[in-house]
């Protein structure tokens, strides 16, 4: 596992061969990382599937209720598979933006 530490996220990248033993090492490392927004970017030499994407979602969902952002880029799956308030991006500046724009909603109160 890759890790880059920017100054208002994390990106974690898996060099790992296989999603399993990405996605268990990437448990670990999110719980030294409560407080941090994390941006996953995941290759299309990967090979995962809509239900490991998914694997993602309770994580999303957990970070958002600790007023950070959590946001998955792979430019090899269609967004229309994952529910709106799951952050999937095709690409890193998108998944930018969005930590950028949910911090100015959290900021607003929103």
């Amino acid at each position: 596992m890759q890790i880059e530490k920017k100054e208002n996220f994390t990106i974690i990248s898996p060099d790992e061969n296989s999603f399993t033993a990405f996605y268990d090492a990437f448990l670990i490392e999110e719980k030294k990382r409560p407080k941090e927004n994390i941006i996953i970017r995941i290759s299309k030499n990967i090979n995962i599937t809509t239900e490991e994407f998914l694997l993602f979602l309770n994580i999303g969902i957990q970070k958002k209720e600790n007023g950070t952002s959590f946001v998955i880029v792979n430019s090899a799956i269609d967004i229309d598979d994952f529910p709106e308030s799951f952050n999937v991006t095709p690409t890193l500046q998108e998944a930018e933006d969005i930590i950028e724009m949910e911090a100015i909603e959290r900021e607003l109160g929103f």
